[in-house]
């Protein structure tokens, strides 16, 4: 019987491998983020390959790998796919899409809070040795307007957690009922009508062609002055001069972002010299419970 062979190109949880492991007629081998030119070299020997979001497969490896029948995705985004060139190529793509929503929904509560009560600056100047209560007057999530771009997994539960602080919720997505709305009591508006009402705004959408850019200048020109914008989906839905350009104007108050353009985050990004900007490394799966789920599912479906 032939062995099916199987490219791990990042961490999983010992779950996930402990299943790997007792596989029968599986062989795995991990090769922890090769280069692309490494991947080409190695990708014709396997039947399937496991990534995260820092696992490229364009439409290059997809060509190269003259095997491959899966590309199993240990996440819920596929924008580092190149799912057009998969399936012309007959390679099915799998991921996780519901294995890490709770994780991300609370991370996104958890920047929106360390956003409008200054947590990271307060916490460094206190390491500093200093006591300045007043330089840290932060705003309450209490009668404010949310706004949520893309309702899907993470943005209905986003949406529950704001409501446990008595916030509004409005969201915009052009693919959910307003059954669904209704049932969720969150109201759907339009685009430039939630950009225009929302003292805080989180993105929970899918990068695609059409949401690529989407908070770019003209976007921000629409916002309330002194909104705060919340990024734990993907880096590529913001403009980020844009942004920036804003967050130094003053008309958008602070920023909370757990992804970026280019990541890892450039060290000489400016975002890094704002003192109205939280930033984290793309932690918003980070939880132990969400590895595990992420790992073991995406295990079970290719095997």
């Amino acid at each position: 019987m032939s062995v099916f062979r199987i490219l791990v190109t990042d961490e999983l949880s010992p779950q996930a491998m402990e299943l790997l492991d007792a596989a029968a007629d599986v062989r795995y081998d991990v090769v922890k983020r090769p280069p692309k030119e490494k991947l080409l070299e190695i990708i014709p020997e396997y039947d399937a390959v496991l990534v995260r979001s820092s696992g490229r497969i364009d439409a290059d490896v997809l060509a190269a790998g003259k095997r491959l029948k899966v590309v199993g995705r240990a996440g819920a985004g596929v924008d580092n796919i190149d799912i057009e060139a998969a399936s012309l190529r007959g390679v099915m793509v799998m991921n996780t899409p519901g294995a890490n929503t709770i994780a991300t929904a609370e991370h996104t509560m958890t920047l929106m809070l360390a956003l409008c009560r200054h947590i990271p600056q307060a916490d460094a100047s206190l390491r500093a040795g200093q006591w300045e209560r007043s330089r840290f007057m932060g705003v309450q999530l209490y009668q404010k307007t949310l706004g949520i771009v893309g309702l899907g997994r993470v943005g209905q539960q986003v949406a529950r957690r704001a409501q446990a602080f008595e916030m509004t919720v409005i969201a915009y997505d052009p693919y959910i009922s307003d059954e669904v709305a209704r049932e969720l009591k969150v109201e759907l508006v339009g685009l430039e009508e939630l950009l225009s009402r929302a003292d805080f705004i989180t993105l929970n959408a899918a990068l695609t062609p059409e949401s690529r850019g989407l908070i770019n200048a003209q976007n921000i020109a629409r916002m309330k002055p002194g909104v705060r914008i919340i990024n734990c989906a993907r880096g590529a839905l913001i403009d980020e001069e844009a942004l920036y350009e804003a967050l130094v104007s003053g008309h958008v108050a602070g920023a909370a972002l757990d992804v970026f353009t280019e990541e890892p985050l450039p060290a000489d990004s400016k975002l890094r010299t704002l003192s109205n900007v939280v930033l984290t490394p793309h932690l918003a799966a980070s939880t132990v419970e969400a590895q595990r789920d992420v790992g073991t599912k995406i295990v079970e479906q290719v095997l």
